[in-house]
């Protein structure tokens, strides 16, 4: 018979390991990412999805490789997340002018309105996930884990 609980974490079996900013920061992120992740799956988002949109939708005309980089994948995984982004109608590759071998990525209308759709839906989720944080606190969570750097 198993004695232990349903949820080891519930009953603070894991709390040796809460000293350590790493394992606590798994945990947070883990817990962030399964509700953004529920919040995005209606519009036909994912969360990689929805970070490529919004880079090309801040920066239009970003070559693919700039995209992969901006967020830290593999060229070959960007192309898979590119392609159904083409296939939902949200962007449009288009050769660049100056150097025919280069794809440039630009949002259409559609896309344009479903990023913004999602972006809304997301600081709501945030809003709800980090209610016992003060805005200033926010921001310097932020700065704090924008200072991570592997």
């Amino acid at each position: 018979m198993n004695d232990l609980p349903d949820s080891p974490f519930a009953a603070g079996l894991d709390a040796g390991l809460r000293e350590f900013v790493g394992y606590t920061m798994k945990r947070a992120t883990s817990a962030v990412t399964a509700d953004a992740a529920r919040v995005l799956e209606p519009m036909g988002l994912r969360i990689t999805t929805f970070s490529a949109l919004s880079v090309i939708c801040h920066s239009p005309g970003v070559r693919q490789t700039e995209l992969a980089a901006a967020l830290g994948m593999e060229r070959s995984n960007s192309v898979a997340v590119i392609d159904k982004l083409e296939k939902a109608g949200w962007i449009a590759r288009e050769r660049k002018s100056t150097d025919r071998r280069a794809i440039a990525l630009r949002p259409t209308t559609v896309g344009l309105a479903r990023q913004k759709q999602a972006r809304l839906a997301l600081l709501a989720h945030e809003d709800r996930l980090f209610a016992g944080l003060t805005a200033a606190e926010r921001r310097d969570l932020v700065k704090l884990l924008s200072k991570i750097e592997v």
